[in-house]
């Protein structure tokens, strides 16, 4: 695997950790409050890669990664309600992602184990260089 394609990945998850905490806001792409898509945006832009906007879009364009591939700095993608994926986050290792959630909410570590996503994981991506 590039070592630069590693990086990057992790410059992207490191961008996303430090705004836990950061306040949820619709249609935020920071750097003081976030939905979710926003803080992939911003996360991205900070490495300097720009992604489309929104949760839906994000997925239908960022290059596919296996569930058992995923790299630091991926992108882990959910269906809230309905056939649209409304809801991504952003890999951390050990099954778990960063993420910006729900009104009310603060940016935060989540695991792919809870049930909740568990049920409406629909795949993952990313948009930095694939190792290959």
């Amino acid at each position: 695997i590039p070592s630069a394609a590693v990086d990057t990945g992790r410059a992207v998850l490191q961008a996303a950790e430090s705004r836990i905490g950061a306040p949820y806001r619709y249609g935020g792409a920071g750097p003081d409050g976030f939905d979710c898509s926003g803080l992939v945006a911003y996360a991205h832009r900070q490495v300097g890669i720009t992604v489309p906007r929104t949760a839906a879009e994000q997925f239908s364009q960022a290059t596919p990664v296996d569930r058992r591939a995923l790299r630091p700095g991926d992108l882990v993608f959910f269906r809230l309600s309905g056939r649209e994926v409304g809801h991504v986050g952003i890999y951390v290792g050990d099954d778990r992602f960063v993420h910006a959630p729900q009104s009310g909410g603060h940016v935060r570590v989540a695991s792919l184990q809870d049930e909740w996503y568990r049920q409406r994981f629909v795949g993952a991506g990313r948009f930095y260089a694939a190792p290959r």
